[in-house]
């Protein structure tokens, strides 16, 4: 039990001392809940910044793997439809060759449906050299490499993953070249059977080699369609990571606002109440004024 003394105010010490204490955590109740934030600084919670911190970065690359697949969605959607007017090309080709491979037709008629026979196929070589996206050639055979992991020739890496691991955060798009000479069809082709319809028998093997190149082009397309869907179960996949993630890190970031709230009131109270004992701890050591005859 300490005596009147005046060289020191103990209480005050005291006092003051609970005050700042108190004071400080109203302070980050405060911050808290103007920033929505448990952890504002590596002294809030050490361990949990950090954790936070990757996991935001890893949420930051899992949309942007999401907006890279997309991309590739949407340049799948742009050789596909370039390669559904290639259809439309091939189909008017083979009806040509239809009506020249009949015998009611004479040679300078023939040579006629041959004019537009060419003219198809120099349009479909055209339209597979033409289509682009992002300046990208899709259709020439610039994206036509054989080895199925990308190391032979120039096929599309589509990366989404937060790593660099082959098995999961990348694979290679592949679409093969679709011009008349691929596809085996037109006078730039070393296919002799399809190579023009300017005579009865000539219109004739044509009729199979414009089989053989809407089987072709029905092959891109369907490889193309299947890498759509499983870009679309990647984009799905990637979402629902990154929504865990988001989850997770806002369990450890985000302030409990019922929670803090309890916490600042208590605070405020108790800061209030120290305020209230400084201010009376400071007028003890006038009782010893009194002792004095003061």
């Amino acid at each position: 039990m300490s005596g009147l003394v005046i060289n020191h105010n103990l209480m005050a010490m005291n006092a003051a001392r609970s005050l700042s204490q108190t004071y400080g955590q109203l302070a980050t109740s405060v911050q808290r809940l103007s920033s929505g934030l448990r952890v504002n600084s590596a002294a809030d919670d050490a361990a949990g910044l950090a954790v936070r911190e990757i996991m935001r970065t890893d949420i930051r690359v899992l949309n942007q793997g999401v907006r890279n697949a997309n991309d590739a969605m949407s340049m799948i959607q742009t050789a596909d439809g370039a390669l559904s007017v290639i259809d439309e090309k091939l189909t008017r080709m083979k009806e040509l060759a239809e009506q020249a491979a009949t015998g009611t037709y004479t040679t300078a008629q023939r040579l006629i449906m041959d004019s537009e026979y060419q003219a198809m196929a120099s349009e479909i070589t055209r339209i597979a050299r033409a289509t682009d996206f992002n300046g990208v050639k899709l259709l020439d055979g610039s994206l036509s490499g054989t080895g199925l992991d990308g190391t032979s020739g120039n096929q599309m890496k589509i990366h989404f993953g937060t790593g660099n691991a082959s098995a999961e955060d990348y694979y290679y798009v592949k679409i093969n070249e679709a011009t008349a000479s691929a596809l085996g069809v037109g006078n730039s082709s070393a296919v002799d059977a399809g190579y023009t319809i300017s005579t009865q028998s000539a219109a004739a093997e044509a009729m199979t080699a414009l089989d053989d190149a809407i089987a072709t082009k029905d092959n891109i397309r369907a490889n193309l369609g299947a890498l759509a869907n499983r870009l679309a179960s990647t984009v799905s996949n990637l979402s629902i990571q990154a929504e865990n993630l988001q989850s997770a890190e806002s369990r450890i970031s985000d302030v409990d606002v019922a929670t803090e709230m309890t916490e600042f009131t208590r605070n405020q109270i108790l800061t209030q109440a120290a305020v209230s004992m400084l201010a009376q701890a400071n007028t003890l050591p006038q009782l010893a004024l009194r002792l004095l005859g003061g």
